[in-house]
This record gives structure tokens, sequence and C-alpha cells, in this order.
């Protein structure tokens, strides 16, 4: 690692990749942790929005979830052309073994380990979520994709009962301390 202007430049390809359900606070986080530690960060769904010209709501209406996942997958290897981004993920991204392979083989996947009933209340426009449905529905996806939030995470940080600034002081410092960040 060498520093110049401010900035920790690693080795290689060193992402950190933030996995969870929706709502659990991955893309305040990444860009919150950008500003302190001087890191690029990115978001998927954004990412996916620009390249297809739409929104993530109209995607999945217009062409499907399929191909929202193919687009998902296509920029997440386009990230692997950069350095040392704070990633934050759709909440459905570890729904592809093959986007789980191209995180590990770029960096570290920390996953934002919350209740069911947190992350819907941090939701504030669900109507632009496709993938969230309803109350059942939205409990379906979680049971689904816990598991596979839990296989993909290299570094789980509970978030549970914690406010934001608790949750950003312990990613920062269990990240700082392992040094990823």
């Amino acid at each position: 690692m060498s520093a110049g202007s401010g900035y920790v430049v690693h080795d290689g390809c060193d992402h950190l990749f933030f996995v969870g359900f929706l709502g659990a606070g991955k893309s305040t986080l990444a860009r919150n942790l950008g500003s302190l530690f001087h890191r690029p960060h990115v978001d998927t769904d954004r990412m996916v929005e620009r390249a297809l010209g739409r929104s993530v709501a109209q995607i999945f209406a217009e062409e499907g979830e399929a191909r929202f996942r193919d687009a998902e997958t296509e920029q997440l290897r386009r990230l692997a052309s950069r350095k040392s981004l704070l990633v934050s993920c759709g909440g459905g991204i570890v729904e592809r073994p093959e986007n789980c392979a191209l995180m590990h083989e770029m960096g570290t996947v920390v996953f934002l380990d919350g209740d069911l009933a947190d992350s819907l209340r941090q939701i504030r426009r669900p109507e632009l979520r496709p993938d969230l449905g309803t109350a059942d529905h939205a409990a379906r996806v979680y049971r689904h994709r816990r598991p596979l939030y839990e296989a993909a995470a290299d570094i789980t940080i509970d978030i549970r009962n914690k406010t934001f600034e608790q949750v950003a002081t312990d990613a920062g410092q269990l990240l700082w301390e392992r040094g990823l960040l």
C-alpha cells in the first residue's frame, strides 16, 4: 500500500462489496465510508439504470427481472478494471452464483445482516423496489436470499437494533482494522 493525496492505494483489485436485503443501508454506508476514507463508491443499481437508460422499476416492468440481472452481471464485470471501490450492490445480486464469484475475485463481500422488519421500515419508496411486492412476497424473498448473503459474505456486520451511525462506526473500524479501508 502506498499513500498519495490522502488516498490509500492497494495492489490489485480490492473492492468492498456491500450486500444485504433491500433497505439495509448499503448505499448510504458505501457513500459515507467513501467520504470518510477517500474511496470512490458506486451503486450497481444506478450503474444498470445508466447503462439501460431506465429505472430499475421500468426495466423490471418492460423487460423482466432476467434482463435486469443480465445487465447487473455485465456492470459487475466492468468493475474489474477499476481499483479500491466501495460497491453498494442491489439486493438480488447474490441470486446468481456468477456474481458472487466475480465479487470474490475482485475483493471482499460485506453482508449487512438485519431483520426483514428493519429493512421494510427503511424503505422510503417501496413502489421503486420491483422485487419487494407485498409483505408476504417480501418475506419469501428475504427467506430465500438470506442464506445466499451468508454464503457470499467474507465479513458479516450485524445491523440489528443499531442506528446508522453505529453501523457506520462499527463497519469503518472493522474494515480499517483488517486493512480493507
